[in-house]
């Protein structure tokens, strides 16, 4: 990940070197006995302490807003650190005012980290969301599916069982996606590239569902959807937004744009899970 950032990393160490020469060629060497040494640890160990959080940030994510924001109010706050450690070892003018400046960076990067801060609590939040929508507030997950990252059949036929008992006479729907002519992508463009319309699928899917909703890869090219507390007539009404959304998605392969269609069956959950996943099977295949 730090290949990503190497210009960021290249001009944090020029600034640590140029503002090493600054004070030495500005100001005049202390002698060793007025050193502080108390001053020193603590100024300079929050320079260090910050520029290790600097590159453990680079290290640990993507290129972004957040990113930036959280690098830069910690480099501020390091070359801001730096700059007051190195006051301890030259000498600078009273008259002079760019030393504080300088040293101003500190406040000036919490500012920044601060704000960096703001947006990454948004991004854990929307992240959180993502994944309750793929854990459906249970933590038993045993089986997920190796492409998709989904729950599987076993799982879904579980938690069909788990809604019906929970309450027998509540409203619960399950629609059965399928993809058309998916068999033609996997041949034309090989099974890579449809394990990554799978997975794009996937995506799209959870991201305009409940956080109470299951999506789940039944089999092959077929997604399942449990749907708690919606009738017969709701999910069908999804489903059918859910088609038209994705049949504007254009999925970019190494030829070009690709058009995914949906087709879909729907069915209220009541009775053996078996059977619905049955009648969903035979109702789509038609």
């Amino acid at each position: 990940m730090l290949k990503l950032h190497r210009h960021y990393l290249v001009a944090a160490a020029l600034a640590v070197a140029a503002f090493l020469a600054l004070y030495a060629t500005l100001g005049a060497s202390k002698p060793f006995a007025t050193w502080r040494w108390m001053d020193i640890i603590a100024e300079g160990g929050v320079a260090a302490m910050a520029g290790l959080w600097f590159v453990m940030t680079l290290s640990s994510r993507p290129r972004g807003l957040v990113t930036r924001l959280l690098a830069g109010g910690l480099a501020a706050i390091m070359l801001g650190s730096w700059a007051d450690c190195l006051d301890e070892f030259f000498r600078i003018d009273k008259a002079a005012s760019w030393d504080n400046w300088l040293e101003a960076l500190v406040p000036f990067g919490m500012l920044v980290l601060t704000a960096g801060l703001y947006y990454w609590r948004h991004e854990q939040f929307m992240l959180n969301d993502h994944l309750a929508k793929r854990e459906r507030l249970f933590r038993q997950h045993r089986a997920f599916d190796r492409v998709t990252q989904l729950a599987d059949a076993a799982y879904l036929r579980h938690q069909m069982r788990l809604e019906q008992a929970r309450d027998p006479g509540g409203q619960c729907a399950l629609v059965l996606f399928d993809i058309d002519g998916f068999h033609r992508i996997n041949r034309e463009h090989g099974a890579r590239e449809g394990d990554r319309v799978l997975q794009a699928l996937g995506h799209m899917l959870l991201l305009n569902l409940r956080n109470e909703d299951l999506l789940c890869r039944y089999a092959g090219d077929r997604f399942a959807l449990l749907l708690p507390g919606m009738d017969d007539a709701a999910a069908s009404e999804l489903a059918r937004h859910l088609c038209a959304m994705v049949a504007l998605m254009r999925h970019h392969g190494p030829s070009g744009p690709l058009a995914v269609r949906l087709r879909f069956a729907c069915e209220p959950v009541r009775g053996d899970a078996e059977g619905v996943l049955a009648r969903l099977c035979a109702a789509i295949a038609v």
